[in-house]
């Protein structure tokens, strides 16, 4: 039994990493006893001297060991601190036994030398420590003074921040040497009394600054009667205490404990990626004005060097980590010392910027002495430069810091007002819990209206980004920036936090910028269109926009409220109808950050076991042992289906389970957590304590299958990452725009059209490459790239710049925008300017600016070059006929004709292949061809211009090339399409489509999901479930969207919360299916399959596999459940089987396609008729099996033009096929009645086979295509 405990805590010694704990080290600080016992003898001292503060005990976990006969092993704490090194202390000259900080006594004959080394955790440095603990000094007093607190940050070489909380109080010098003896006198205790501070630092990982001060708080009530003897035993068994204390994960679970007399709670952070907050975010707005505050704000952004001045300097830490909290996920880059000593002001002469903090009694040192630094008066609310009075730097642009000083004024800071109806509290617990949810509520409002500023401010860098080429158009985003912000940006642009924030950017993670710019664009750019007037978007913007930009009369999308679904043959007009409250804002209720608040998850508070005597190993053994026995309790009394918070309890018993060495249990948990939620997985901990596993374990963990496969996953992931670093991709490089240096063959021409942001679209380039290099060498010359790109900006700037009057306006859309205004000219309606938009032209006429309407592109009936007689000369005009109008329009249009031409008919073309295919990019395309064409006749100024324009007229040649009518059939069951690869440079292939109320779910490659609102097909959430595509989703209840992917994983999200936090990972092959049922109890189970035959059943509360069984066949590529069965299909037959898992029927291919390439591709059960459907990848045929007889198929149906079917899906009284044509290698749908039959119909809406379909409550089919189109079609059912 001896050998065996031996064993387990040599284990512990050598693993690679523990969890981190509360505690990295707790430092006493004080005055030399040799120093003091001199002053005190000097009975006549006037002024009491500064004395030099020194390291007197050292406590750093862990603080239990177990002797054995080789050696002393490390025992169980909280710390990631393994490795050491020395630290040499001054020892006391005198004689006695001494006490070391380890605990152990050592003979008087032993200490003879004049120091001692000691050991502390290695990324503890402790040679600053002594000043910043007493920064203004160590100085003694004749009376007792207020103890004090203040806080401290300290940061490596490499970022890393580490927190310590400061207790400083006084003891009187006569106690501290009571009962000793020098030169044979005992010491005089009737001498005046003397005073001497000591700090106590608490030194944490964690800024768990208001938990530390109560710790602290609760260690002085100890320490207050304690005798000079007890002293360094009582706080090494305070830091014994603490570095038994687990912290909690990331979410919606905070630990608590007692120390008496307080009860002190560690909050968590409220995900991965989000800071931990544990001070009051108020107080900045209680020591500066709205407009300082701002000021200050706005100086972190531009990197100054800037230093805090305040008389407390408790206020100067607090006051800094909260603005710094306020720029979040911004991250300050440069040297960071809240707190300075006396002794380092000469750290304020460094070159770089910095955030430093100082007494105030510097103030005016500091001034004189140092050039341009920011100075901030925090107990003044006052901000100067240190060459003025005054502020020189740009503000914060105007449209952000007016919101966010509208929100500030509506915040409750003072907590007085929230006392007013409440009564005396007799349970201090109890107050102090009223007053941390009080606090919790306001942190939470100002990080809201702290992180939309940050929002406002950057929002649309997004559409600056160029994330294939991880480019960053600063130029352009500057262009494009108001005049007055522009000095501003000129500034945050160069900056380290700017740079970081921007490769979060291109790295498109996901955090809280992210959410919340994503929720709020579509309600910032409406605000902007309602009070501006409309200018020509950047065509980023532009793009992102077209996803529901389509409007045609017919087939408006609806905007009614709580519409589920749009009613796609709504009058136009309905469209722009927007429902606003007419009741006055004043009169509203306001909250600060209304609009912008996400619904939070219910708190809960795991309270610790009452602390064990912390010093002996057993009972710190028993203690972790109660700690897992009260987790299993929380864990047993949590429902299943609140999955957050039952990870976070298996988070929090795997920690404990890793230091009670319980390596299997802890990963057990670790497996439990990785299911429910995989977002706060520590994997790098749980790879540490693998690697650490002793043979006999590792063969233990091989026994159980989970464990097996958490571990091969590991394996997974880490093989997967060194693939990722080994392949040369930077995820951190982030470079600027440059325009080209050298000439540029058609590759490289390609990448920096992308890189420019004028169009990412590698077909529309490589016609601009044509256009270019018209009748010379196949590549563009940087002298006439930079004229085109000059060009192409210029005229972006002419029509953003276009400012259209209130009666101009009332006659065109509120969206639409001046793209192209022509010269003054004189036309068959008046003289004026021909103004093109992206539905129509009309003429600006002169003088008194007024309109008189051209054409809609879809009205015109013929485009052509003519000429118009002028005295004996005749001038190139352009003439248009518009449907319905019996005169033509006709423009002078001079030197302009050609390209006018050219553009309004290819604007003509797309409308035309729009309306007919319901497709807005087709109109979207079109205008980013004419706008080329423009660029184009501009930067190459030859007589071969126009033709070489012509090259971009692509929807126009369709036209002339190939019949662009729609069949009758199709043009009247087509009602819409979307696009999901509309920002990307070639379309991706539509793998899966899933309808859920009120959301379209759409995936692509790689595991990209798209979610679409299902009121106006807009895009609302992009996200990544893995790396690998993605074959099957279900919508499982209303908060679970389940997806079946390639690499063996069922991912969940949250349609809440729009998160994937919980995965399945059962499977060993690919899931290639998933299917919903009930069982004989009426509890809900789902059913996936995967390809090398398993079909598994899912309890969906517990997420566990109730049953699970094998199947020989080809590849099994779908599971259904029908009555009491289920019915698997694969490549090579289709089986019935019980839900047992026994095989009932097996049905094979058909005889005539035995033998051949052909495989089942899709099944489709139709129980009510007691009929199976299928069809075949290789084949242009539906077979229907009779459920009862399924020896072979009672009827086919020959499907015309057919070489293939991939989907169907039942609706009404119809099965919608979906395939590939046989003449054009198109995708077809074929629309099959199930009671005669017959084809129906037959339907052209996509440019390459149908691979998915989807129904949208039984009104509409959704249809998506691989990747030649990578489009989603939308239908009408009849």
């Amino acid at each position: 039994m001896h050998n065996m405990f031996f064993l387990q805590c040599v284990c512990l010694y050598v693993m690679a990493e523990l969890p981190s704990g509360l505690l990295e080290a707790c430092v006493v600080l004080g005055a030399h006893s040799d120093k003091l016992r001199d002053i005190y003898q000097q009975s006549k001292l006037t002024e009491l001297p500064l004395l030099e503060a020194e390291v007197l005990q050292v406590h750093a976990p862990p603080f239990v060991s177990k002797e054995t006969n080789c050696s002393q092993v490390i025992g169980p704490a909280f710390s990631r601190v393994q490795r050491r090194k020395s630290f040499i202390k001054k020892k006391r000259r005198d004689r006695g036994a001494e006490a070391l900080p380890n605990g152990e006594t050592v003979h008087r004959a032993e200490v003879s030398s004049a120091t001692e080394d000691i050991s502390v955790p290695k990324d503890l440095d402790l040679i600053a420590l002594p000043q910043l603990c007493f920064p203004g000094g160590l100085q003694l007093a004749n009376e007792l003074k207020e103890d004090s607190y203040h806080f401290l940050v300290f940061t490596d070489l490499f970022g890393n921040r580490t927190h310590g909380v400061v207790l400083q109080y006084y003891r009187a010098v006569q106690s501290c040497q009571e009962g000793i003896v020098q030169n044979g006198h005992r010491w005089n205790p009737s001498k005046s009394r003397l005073y001497a501070p000591y700090a106590v630092c608490v030194i944490s990982k964690f800024p768990y600054y208001n938990a530390l001060r109560d710790c602290l708080s609760c260690l002085l009530v100890q320490l207050r009667p304690a005798r000079q003897a007890d002293f360094e035993e009582t706080i090494k068994e305070f830091s014994a205490k603490l570095s038994l204390v687990p912290l909690p994960p990331p979410g919606q679970l905070h630990v608590s404990f007692s120390l008496r007399p307080l009860q002190v709670v560690l909050p968590s952070r409220e995900d991965q990626d989000s800071p931990l907050i544990d001070i009051d975010l108020h107080l900045p707005f209680l020591c500066f004005s709205h407009t300082t505050l701002l000021q200050v704000l706005s100086c972190l952004l531009q990197e100054q060097r800037i230093v805090l001045f305040s008389a407390d300097w408790a206020r100067l830490t607090l006051v800094a980590e909260s603005l710094l909290l306020y720029l979040q996920p911004l991250s300050w880059q440069q040297p960071y010392v809240p707190v300075l000593a006396r002794g380092m002001l000469d750290f304020l002469m460094a070159p770089t910027a910095f955030l430093m903090g100082c007494h105030i009694s510097h103030f005016e040192e500091v001034a004189a002495e140092t050039e341009d630094l920011i100075l901030v008066n925090v107990d003044d609310g006052i901000i100067q430069s240190s060459c003025s009075e005054t502020l020189d730097l740009p503000a914060v642009p105007v449209a952000a810091a007016e919101s966010f000083t509208s929100r500030a004024e509506c915040l409750q800071l003072h907590y007085d007002l929230e006392l007013c109806h409440l009564g005396a509290g007799t349970d201090a617990n109890v107050l102090r819990s009223q007053r941390r949810d009080w606090q919790k509520r306001l942190n939470k409002q100002i990080q809201n209206i702290a992180l939309e500023l940050v929002v406002n401010i950057f929002r649309d860098v997004q559409d600056f980004l160029n994330h294939e080429h991880r480019v960053f158009n600063s130029e352009e985003f500057l262009r494009t920036r108001e005049p007055a912000d522009q000095p501003f940006y000129k500034k945050v642009l160069e900056t380290h936090i700017f740079h970081s924030f921007l490769r979060d950017r291109l790295n498109r993670k996901r955090d809280t910028f992210s959410r919340m710019e994503q929720t709020t664009r579509n309600h910032a750019h409406r605000n902007r269109a309602m009070t501006e007037s409309p200018r020509r978007p950047p065509m980023s913007e532009l793009s992102k926009s077209s996803y529901n930009s389509y409007t045609s009369p017919d087939n408006r999308l609806s905007k009614r409220l709580g519409a589920s679904l749009p009613n796609l043959e709504q009058p136009a007009n309905d469209a722009t109808t927007a429902i606003r409250s007419n009741r006055p804002a004043s009169l509203r209720k306001m909250t600060p950050d209304i609009g912008l608040k996400s619904p939070q998850p219910v708190v809960k508070v795991f309270r610790l076991p009452e602390f064990p005597p912390p010093l002996a190993y057993h009972y710190v053994q028993n203690y972790y042992s109660d700690m897992v026995a009260s987790l299993g309790k929380a864990i047993n009394a949590t429902p299943p289906d609140v999955s957050a918070l039952l990870a976070r309890y298996h988070y929090l018993r795997g920690l404990v389970n890793i230091v009670s060495n319980r390596r299997l249990d802890a990963l057990e948990d670790f497996q439990s957590l990785y299911k429910t939620d995989s977002d706060i997985f520590p994997s790098r901990m749980v790879k540490s304590l693998v690697d650490s596993l002793l043979e006999a374990e590792r063969i233990q963990a091989d026994k159980r299958p989970e464990l097996k496969r958490l571990i091969s996953r590991l394996k997974r992931d880490q093989e997967r990452e060194r693939a990722q670093n080994g392949d040369g991709h930077e995820e951190g490089a982030v470079k600027r725009f440059q325009l080209p240096k050298k000439y540029m063959q058609l590759e490289e021409f390609v990448k920096c059209v992308q890189e420019s942001g004028i169009v990412k679209d590698q077909g529309t380039i490589h016609r601009l490459f044509d256009a270019l290099t018209v009748g010379h060498q196949k590549q563009v010359g940087p002298e006439l790239f930079r004229v085109f790109y000059t060009i192409w900006k210029e005229t972006e700037t002419e029509a953003q710049e276009v400012s259209l009057p209130a009666s101009v306006l009332e006659h065109i859309e509120p969206s639409e925008c001046v793209f192209k205004l022509s010269s003054s000219v004189k036309t068959s309606r008046g003289v004026g300017k021909i103004a093109m938009t992206q539905r129509r032209l009309f003429l600006l006429t002169d003088g008194r600016p007024g309109y008189v309407e051209v054409a809609k592109y879809r009205d015109l009936e013929e485009v052509k070059v003519s000429s118009a007689p002028f005295l004996l000369l005749r001038i190139p005009s352009l003439k248009l006929r518009v449907r319905g109008r019996k005169e033509a329009f006709e423009a002078n249009l001079k030197t302009e004709t050609e390209l006018w031409n050219l553009m309004v008919k290819e604007m003509w073309a797309g409308r035309n292949m729009a309306d007919q295919h319901k497709d807005p990019q087709y109109m979207q395309q079109a205008l980013t061809n004419a706008l080329l064409m423009d660029a184009v006749v501009g930067s190459l100024q030859t007589s071969k211009a126009i033709y070489a324009a012509s090259k971009l007229a692509h929807f126009d040649r369709i036209k002339m090339e190939v019949p662009m009518m729609v069949p009758k059939t199709t043009a009247e069951t087509l009602k819409h399409k979307i696009n999901p690869s509309l920002e990307l440079a070639a379309p991706q292939a539509v793998d899966v489509l899933l309808y859920t109320p009120g959301q379209l779910w759409v995936s692509v490659s790689g595991g990209k999901v798209m979610v679409f609102d299902a009121s106006s097909w807009s895009l609302t959430h992009t996200c990544h479930v893995g790396n690998a595509r993605l074959n099957c989703m279900l919508g499982v209840d209303k908060d679970q969207v389940w997806m079946g992917s390639e690499d063996s994983v069922i991912y969940i999200i949250s349609m809440v919360a729009m998160v994937c936090n919980r995965q399945l990972t059962e499977h060993r092959a690919e899931v290639t299916g998933l299917a919903l049922d009930t069982d004989k109890y009426s509890q809900k189970v789902a059913y996936s399959s995967s390809a090398e035959g398993t079909v598994m059943v899912w309890d969906i509360s517990t997420l566990q596999v109730k049953k699970h069984f094998r199947l020989s066949c080809d590849r099994l590529q779908s599971v259904y459940s029908c009555n009491i069965s289920l019915w698997c299909c694969s490549r090579d037959s289709i089986m019935e089987v019980w839900r047992n898992g026994s095989l009932k029927h097996r049905l094979n291919l058909p005889e005539q396609h035995k033998g051949s390439t052909a495989s089942f591709s899709s099944i489709l059960l139709l129980p009510e008729r007691e009929e199976l459907w299928s069809v075949c990848l290789d084949s242009g045929e539906v077979c229907i099996w009779h459920i009862k007889d399924t020896t072979k198929p009672f009827q086919r149906v020959v499907l015309q033009d057919c070489t293939g079917c991939y989907c169907m899906i039942k609706v009404k009284n119809q099965v919608w096929v979906g395939g590939v044509a046989r003449s054009s290698t198109k995708g077809k749908i074929y629309i099959v009645d199930t009671e005669r039959h017959q084809v129906l119909k037959e339907l052209h809406g996509h440019n390459d086979k149908v691979t998915t379909l989807c129904s949208a409550e039984d009104r509409y089919i959704l249809s998506g295509a691989a990747k030649h189109d990578g489009k989603i079609a939308i239908w009408k059912v009849e």
